[in-house]
């Protein structure tokens, strides 16, 4: 058997189990149709007023802050785990990496995003 005919049986098995899947979902899952269940929900509390409202935007700048280190976290496993074969040109690559990090961080920290108000 040949690549192409294992790549597109693989294909097709995996196509048709989930299909199978997403079609038993459909057919055995329990349905009601309550109005209740379109309302916004929270703990067990009804919402009061509106459920649409604005949020800072610090809250987006911490999230998009953590998302940047755990990207850094990321990158910095597999480098840790080859580093001895890269030699001195991957050691100066990731140097370059973080100190483009830090001065992010540096930056982030002298506007106040990191102060949770």
């Amino acid at each position: 058997m040949d690549s192409s005919t294992l790549f597109l049986v693989v294909f097709f098995t995996g196509l048709t189990l989930v299909g199978a899947g997403l079609g038993m979902a459909i057919l055995l899952s329990p349905k009601s149709f309550n109005a209740q269940k379109g309302e916004a929900y929270e703990c067990g509390i009804p919402t009061r007023g509106t459920s649409w409202m604005q949020f800072r935007v610090g809250y987006y700048l911490y999230a998009i802050l953590y998302l940047m280190f755990d990207v850094e976290a990321i990158f910095l496993l597999p480098w840790s785990t080859v580093v001895r074969e890269l030699g001195v040109p991957g050691l100066v690559s990731i140097l370059f990496f973080l100190v483009i990090l830090g001065l992010g961080l540096a930056y982030a920290w002298k506007k106040g995003v990191l102060k949770w108000k």
